[in-house]
């Protein structure tokens, strides 16, 4: 098993899933595979067929009835399949595969008496080292993923909806700087807007939220007296709102977490001194932000913002996917 570790770890080092597998005859190993489909565009080649053809040409026989296989995961459907066909007499595989394993886990080819072989099964061996290279593989994939998504400007969730670009044809210009983070811890790689008068070296700064069925358009007069007077205001869109990402389950929506990424905002945005401006419909999340604040002073001032025509305060929203936010707010009862 230590030998096909080995050969998942190439696989790894080749970006393949990390699954390599042996072929032992008579106590010596004759071939080894490991995975290539993605650097072969061949959805078959997976470690154990790889070893199983190789050991068929090494011993010149496509019946392996004297081999034992050892493979890092436990075989697929197409991989068991191949075995019993070449009639190995045991399989020992290290890790489990909940979603596809055909050895117990989802199905069991090789508990099936109507074949005309049997071939025993023995798994668990060395199944933490196997496993740990399968989760830091899959670990990374997930990570350079949301980075690429990121960078990129598209949301890292299947389930985040972006507003079309054309819905906001019609809306006045911002005068105030629009910016987007999408890294912040608790994002998740979801995109924030958020505008941001400056200057950027301010440390404190007037934060503005908008209501539960507005967006930061409704603040522009009152950021854009900010930007005369000199004075830092942020404004961001919170998520589901405006132009940041909307997810489409109303689940999605917790007071606390809402708060949670303003925090980290404010902490990105390295304010140590923060009012926040927001209509009292918002008062619960006003209380929570200010109540987990531990690094940052805050207090809260309660002002209604300006009203904009109904086709900007609706721009964002064009259809129920992008309205989920609003149903979600109106059931919490604000």
């Amino acid at each position: 098993m230590r030998v096909a570790l080995a050969e998942a770890k190439a696989a790894e080092t080749a970006g393949e899933v990390p699954v390599g597998a042996v072929v032992v005859c008579q106590g010596r190993a004759v071939a080894t595979g490991r995975n290539a489909p993605i650097s072969t565009s061949d959805p078959t080649a997976h470690a154990e067929m790889l070893a199983l053809r190789a050991a068929a040409q090494q011993l010149g026989n496509y019946r392996l009835e004297d081999c034992e296989l050892f493979v890092t995961l436990e075989p697929c459907n197409m991989c068991a399949g191949a075995i019993l066909h070449a009639r190995l007499k045991r399989v020992v595989f290290g890790a489990a595969d909940l979603k596809t394993g055909a050895a117990g886990s989802v199905t069991n080819l090789f508990a099936i008496a109507q074949l005309n072989h049997q071939t025993q099964i023995q798994g668990g061996v060395l199944s933490a080292s196997c496993t740990e290279l399968l989760q830091r593989f899959f670990r990374h994939q997930r990570s350079s993923k949301r980075l690429e998504k990121i960078e990129s400007g598209r949301a890292l969730r299947d389930d985040a909806l972006r507003t079309p670009a054309q819905c906001f044809h019609n809306v006045p210009d911002l005068s105030v700087p629009s910016r987007y983070v999408g890294d912040l811890p608790s994002l998740n790689g979801l995109r924030l807007h958020y505008l941001d008068t400056g200057p950027v070296e301010a440390s404190s700064a007037c934060l503005y939220l908008h209501g539960p069925r507005d967006w930061c358009c409704v603040w522009q007069d009152q950021l854009t007296l900010s930007a005369q007077a000199g004075i830092r205001a942020i404004c961001p869109d919170l998520i589901g709102f405006g132009k940041s990402d909307k997810p489409k389950k109303m689940s999605f929506h917790q007071l606390q977490w809402h708060a949670q990424v303003t925090l980290e905002l404010v902490a990105r945005l390295q304010l140590d001194d923060v009012t926040l401006i927001l209509p009292e419909s918002m008062s619960q999340l006003a209380q929570l932000i200010q109540s987990s604040s531990l690094q940052c002073s805050i207090t809260t001032r309660y002002s209604q913002p300006q009203s904009v025509p109904l086709a900007t305060l609706l721009a964002p929203f064009p259809d129920s996917g992008h309205q989920a936010a609003w149903r979600a707010f109106d059931a919490m009862k604000l």
